[in-house]
């Protein structure tokens, strides 16, 4: 940014931006808002592949979990193909949550799969972590529910643009809804990455695992002060819902997936749940 705008204000330019397919969201501090079309045009510079450059004006919030966006430079749009791990994701960034971050935990999870398992993913968005698992393993069936309809709409493009169809299969509603009416023990492995509902749901990811049990990835957000592991405090957290529940466990892996904030994580366990 040297040159293009005050030297005062560059210190000021967040130095993070996600890029999802040809579009990239930036974020703006109120003095940078000023010159966001330079910020906009420098980053398009050094990634030849941006077409869209969007500002994220608020928080992700709402029931399906939305950012709110707004148009800086470039071709005015909100839908683009994200490319990740051999798989194609359409997605319409106005309408439907996508992180690129999570792109290590998709293929993690997805090498952990064995042959033949059934897998109830609880919050599937598009469809991603369903779809790499799809591709890079032998899992049977995965069963992909999403409560946001524009979501599910993406999610069938997707899964037929991958050539998945069949093994992965979308379902609209509401996640505890739809296991407690259709997929209750039909599971070997549960997905969680909803960390604004994971405790709460936390019930009926038991629910969805078969009568022998098998595995919950559990995604949370976790505050830490110094000297504080976020990943202890949500292991305990989990640990005393789960013996509520009546259930054995084994935390067999967690990690800190991001930091979201000041003193704020992101943190993932992987919980070998025992049923019988």
């Amino acid at each position: 940014m040297k040159g293009t705008i005050p030297d005062h204000i560059i210190n000021d330019v967040y130095n993070s931006y996600d890029i999802i397919g040809d579009i990239a969201i930036i974020k703006l501090t109120k003095t940078v808002e000023a010159y966001k079309e330079q910020v906009a045009e420098v980053i398009m510079k050094i990634h030849k592949n941006v077409k869209t450059v969007l500002a994220q004006t608020g928080p992700v919030e709402g029931e399906y979990r939305l950012r709110k966006l707004e148009y800086v430079a470039g071709e005015a749009k909100t839908v683009t193909i994200h490319k990740e791990h051999g798989c194609l994701f359409s997605v319409d960034l106005a309408e439907c949550y996508f992180s690129p971050r999570l792109s290590y935990e998709r293929l993690r999870i997805a090498k952990l799969v064995k042959t033949g398992e059934v897998i109830v993913n609880m919050f599937a968005g598009v469809g991603c972590f369903s779809i790499v698992i799809a591709k890079h393993s032998e899992a049977k069936e995965i069963y992909s529910i999403d409560i946001n309809p524009i979501a599910v709409e993406f999610m069938r493009k997707n899964v037929v643009m991958n050539k998945v169809d069949g093994r992965v299969i979308p379902i609209e509603g509401d996640a505890k809804e739809v296991i407690v009416n259709v997929l209750s023990k039909r599971a070997d492995r549960v997905l969680m990455p909803l960390p604004e509902k994971a405790l709460q749901y936390l019930p009926y990811a038991t629910l969805a695992l078969r009568d022998r049990g098998g595995y919950i990835h559990y995604y949370d957000f976790e505050h830490a002060r110094k000297g504080e592991d976020p990943l202890k405090k949500a292991s305990t957290k989990v640990e005393g819902r789960l013996r509520g529940l009546g259930f054995e466990y084994n935390i067999c892996f967690g990690r800190i997936v991001r930091t979201t904030g000041p003193n704020w994580y992101q943190i993932v366990l992987d919980i070998f749940i025992q049923k019988t």
